[in-house]
Protein backbone atom coordinates (compact mmCIF):
# COMPACT_ATOMS: atom_id res chain seq x y z
CA UNK A 1 0.00 0.00 0.00
CA UNK A 2 2.45 2.30 1.27
CA UNK A 3 4.45 1.61 -2.30
CA UNK A 4 1.40 2.97 -4.34
CA UNK A 5 1.04 5.63 -2.18
CA UNK A 6 4.95 6.54 -3.05
CA UNK A 7 4.01 5.98 -6.83
CA UNK A 8 1.48 8.28 -6.67
CA UNK A 9 2.83 11.02 -5.25
CA UNK A 10 6.08 10.69 -7.37
CA UNK A 11 3.32 10.79 -10.23
CA UNK A 12 1.50 13.83 -8.84
CA UNK A 13 4.85 15.91 -8.19
CA UNK A 14 5.96 15.41 -11.80
CA UNK A 15 2.91 16.16 -13.18
CA UNK A 16 3.13 19.42 -11.18
CA UNK A 17 6.49 20.36 -11.89
CA UNK A 18 5.20 19.48 -15.59
CA UNK A 19 2.67 22.12 -15.28
CA UNK A 20 4.86 24.43 -13.82
CA UNK A 21 7.61 24.39 -16.71
CA UNK A 22 4.22 24.49 -19.08
CA UNK A 23 3.01 27.47 -18.09
CA UNK A 24 6.59 29.44 -18.06
CA UNK A 25 6.89 28.12 -21.68
CA UNK A 26 3.53 29.79 -22.76
CA UNK A 27 4.34 33.04 -20.68
CA UNK A 28 7.81 32.88 -23.05
CA UNK A 29 6.13 32.58 -25.87
CA UNK A 30 3.35 35.14 -25.24
CA UNK A 31 5.77 37.77 -24.55
CA UNK A 32 7.34 36.59 -28.07
CA UNK A 33 4.11 38.15 -29.89
CA UNK A 34 5.29 41.51 -29.41
CA UNK A 35 8.82 40.89 -30.88
CA UNK A 36 7.45 38.72 -33.80
CA UNK A 37 8.47 40.64 -37.29
CA UNK A 38 7.47 37.96 -40.11
CA UNK A 39 4.89 35.18 -40.70
CA UNK A 40 7.34 32.52 -40.19
CA UNK A 41 7.65 34.65 -35.94
CA UNK A 42 3.59 34.51 -36.05
CA UNK A 43 3.90 30.39 -37.40
CA UNK A 44 6.26 28.97 -35.05
CA UNK A 45 4.14 30.86 -32.01
CA UNK A 46 1.21 29.22 -33.55
CA UNK A 47 3.22 25.92 -33.29
CA UNK A 48 4.52 26.22 -29.28
CA UNK A 49 1.09 27.53 -28.44
CA UNK A 50 -1.09 25.07 -30.56
CA UNK A 51 1.41 22.12 -29.14
CA UNK A 52 1.83 23.10 -25.73
CA UNK A 53 -0.05 20.90 -23.06
CA UNK A 54 -0.80 23.57 -20.49
CA UNK A 55 -3.81 21.86 -17.70
CA UNK A 56 -6.12 25.60 -18.52
CA UNK A 57 -5.87 24.35 -22.72
CA UNK A 58 -7.87 27.43 -23.54
CA UNK A 59 -4.75 29.74 -23.03
CA UNK A 60 -3.04 28.17 -24.85
CA UNK A 61 -5.78 28.18 -27.42
CA UNK A 62 -6.43 31.96 -26.95
CA UNK A 63 -2.96 32.93 -28.04
CA UNK A 64 -2.78 30.42 -30.87
CA UNK A 65 -6.11 32.39 -32.37
CA UNK A 66 -4.11 36.00 -31.68
CA UNK A 67 -0.65 34.28 -33.13
CA UNK A 68 -2.79 33.66 -36.67
CA UNK A 69 -4.96 36.56 -36.34
CA UNK A 70 -1.81 38.56 -36.05
CA UNK A 71 -0.29 36.86 -39.08
CA UNK A 72 -2.93 37.20 -41.11
CA UNK A 73 -3.06 41.13 -40.18
CA UNK A 74 0.79 41.15 -41.13
CA UNK A 75 0.10 39.70 -44.57
CA UNK A 76 -2.84 42.32 -45.33
CA UNK A 77 -1.29 45.40 -44.33
CA UNK A 78 1.48 44.44 -46.45
CA UNK A 79 -0.96 43.60 -48.99
CA UNK A 80 -0.18 40.38 -49.47
CA UNK A 81 -3.04 37.78 -49.53
CA UNK A 82 -2.64 34.55 -50.79
CA UNK A 83 -5.43 32.30 -49.08
CA UNK A 84 -5.72 34.48 -45.97
CA UNK A 85 -8.96 32.77 -45.63
CA UNK A 86 -7.75 30.36 -44.19
CA UNK A 87 -5.32 30.89 -41.09
CA UNK A 88 -8.61 33.58 -40.17
CA UNK A 89 -10.95 30.66 -40.25
CA UNK A 90 -8.44 28.86 -38.24
CA UNK A 91 -8.04 31.33 -35.91
CA UNK A 92 -11.62 31.90 -35.08
CA UNK A 93 -11.93 28.06 -34.26
CA UNK A 94 -9.36 28.31 -31.76
CA UNK A 95 -10.80 31.50 -30.70
CA UNK A 96 -14.31 29.80 -30.41
CA UNK A 97 -12.56 27.25 -28.41
CA UNK A 98 -11.30 29.63 -26.04
CA UNK A 99 -14.73 30.96 -25.27
CA UNK A 100 -16.36 27.73 -24.68
CA UNK A 101 -14.02 27.36 -21.65
CA UNK A 102 -14.36 31.15 -20.82
CA UNK A 103 -18.12 32.36 -21.63
CA UNK A 104 -17.88 35.70 -19.88
CA UNK A 105 -14.10 37.04 -21.02
CA UNK A 106 -14.30 39.95 -22.40
CA UNK A 107 -10.65 39.23 -23.88
CA UNK A 108 -11.55 36.44 -25.67
CA UNK A 109 -14.71 37.95 -26.71
CA UNK A 110 -13.14 41.35 -28.44
CA UNK A 111 -10.80 38.52 -30.13
CA UNK A 112 -13.55 37.21 -31.79
CA UNK A 113 -15.03 40.38 -32.47
CA UNK A 114 -11.60 41.20 -34.20
CA UNK A 115 -11.06 37.89 -35.90
CA UNK A 116 -14.53 38.13 -37.53
CA UNK A 117 -14.05 42.02 -38.94
CA UNK A 118 -11.20 40.64 -40.82
CA UNK A 119 -13.17 38.30 -42.52
CA UNK A 120 -15.09 40.91 -43.60
CA UNK A 121 -12.19 42.81 -44.64
CA UNK A 122 -11.20 39.74 -46.65
CA UNK A 123 -13.86 39.80 -48.20
CA UNK A 124 -14.38 36.01 -47.19
CA UNK A 125 -17.53 36.50 -44.52
CA UNK A 126 -20.61 34.24 -46.09
CA UNK A 127 -22.55 36.83 -44.60
CA UNK A 128 -21.37 40.18 -43.88
CA UNK A 129 -24.14 41.80 -41.90
CA UNK A 130 -24.66 39.22 -40.23
CA UNK A 131 -20.63 39.01 -39.04
CA UNK A 132 -20.82 43.06 -38.33
CA UNK A 133 -23.94 42.22 -36.33
CA UNK A 134 -22.10 39.45 -34.23
CA UNK A 135 -19.30 42.39 -33.83
CA UNK A 136 -21.28 44.76 -32.56
CA UNK A 137 -22.80 41.99 -29.94
CA UNK A 138 -19.05 40.71 -28.75
CA UNK A 139 -18.48 44.63 -28.16
CA UNK A 140 -21.23 45.08 -26.54
CA UNK A 141 -20.72 42.06 -24.29
CA UNK A 142 -16.86 43.04 -23.65
CA UNK A 143 -17.61 46.17 -23.00
CA UNK A 144 -19.00 44.96 -19.38
CA UNK A 145 -15.90 43.85 -18.34
CA UNK A 146 -13.08 45.58 -19.94
CA UNK A 147 -14.60 48.93 -21.19
CA UNK A 148 -11.02 50.38 -21.19
CA UNK A 149 -9.37 48.15 -22.63
CA UNK A 150 -7.19 48.63 -25.72
CA UNK A 151 -8.35 45.76 -27.76
CA UNK A 152 -11.82 46.69 -27.51
CA UNK A 153 -11.10 50.50 -28.11
CA UNK A 154 -8.86 49.13 -31.35
CA UNK A 155 -11.77 47.32 -32.56
CA UNK A 156 -14.48 50.40 -32.11
CA UNK A 157 -11.78 52.26 -33.90
CA UNK A 158 -11.83 50.33 -36.63
CA UNK A 159 -15.39 49.66 -36.69
CA UNK A 160 -16.17 53.34 -36.69
CA UNK A 161 -13.47 53.89 -39.66
CA UNK A 162 -14.95 51.30 -41.87
CA UNK A 163 -17.96 50.11 -41.08
CA UNK A 164 -19.65 53.78 -39.00
CA UNK A 165 -23.03 52.32 -39.79
CA UNK A 166 -22.69 49.18 -37.99
CA UNK A 167 -20.50 50.91 -34.87
CA UNK A 168 -22.09 52.88 -31.92
CA UNK A 169 -19.54 55.69 -32.90
CA UNK A 170 -19.27 57.94 -36.17
CA UNK A 171 -16.59 57.85 -38.40
CA UNK A 172 -15.66 61.15 -37.26
CA UNK A 173 -15.00 59.46 -33.85
CA UNK A 174 -12.49 57.28 -35.37
CA UNK A 175 -9.36 58.65 -35.16
CA UNK A 176 -9.71 59.95 -31.38
CA UNK A 177 -10.40 56.25 -30.68
CA UNK A 178 -7.28 54.90 -32.22
CA UNK A 179 -5.34 57.61 -30.48
CA UNK A 180 -7.11 56.38 -27.44
CA UNK A 181 -6.12 52.99 -27.99
CA UNK A 182 -2.83 53.76 -28.27
CA UNK A 183 -1.97 55.42 -25.42
CA UNK A 184 -4.08 52.36 -23.57
CA UNK A 185 -1.34 50.03 -24.64
CA UNK A 186 0.96 52.34 -22.74
CA UNK A 187 -1.03 52.29 -19.97
CA UNK A 188 -3.61 49.85 -19.46
CA UNK A 189 -3.16 47.74 -16.46
CA UNK A 190 -5.26 44.50 -15.07
CA UNK A 191 -5.96 42.60 -11.88
CA UNK A 192 -6.31 39.68 -13.76
CA UNK A 193 -3.44 37.74 -14.20
CA UNK A 194 -3.91 36.23 -17.75
CA UNK A 195 -4.47 40.36 -18.84
CA UNK A 196 -2.73 39.80 -22.43
CA UNK A 197 -0.55 42.59 -23.26
CA UNK A 198 -0.18 41.88 -27.61
CA UNK A 199 -2.27 44.54 -29.62
CA UNK A 200 0.32 47.71 -30.28
CA UNK A 201 1.53 46.26 -33.61
CA UNK A 202 -2.04 46.53 -35.13
CA UNK A 203 -1.26 50.40 -35.11
CA UNK A 204 1.78 49.87 -36.86
CA UNK A 205 1.63 50.89 -40.78
CA UNK A 206 -2.24 51.11 -40.22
Amino acid sequence: MKKFLLIGFCVAGFWARAQVTTEKTLQQSVLQLNTAKTANDYDVLFKKFSENDISEKWKAHYYAAVALYLKTDLALKKGINPALAEPNALAGKYALSALSAQRSNGEIQTLLGLIYLQRVLLNASPNKQKDLSTISEYISKAENSLPDNPRLIYLKAEMASKFPANSITGKSDAGQLYQKALTGFDSYSSSDSFAPGWGKQLLQNR
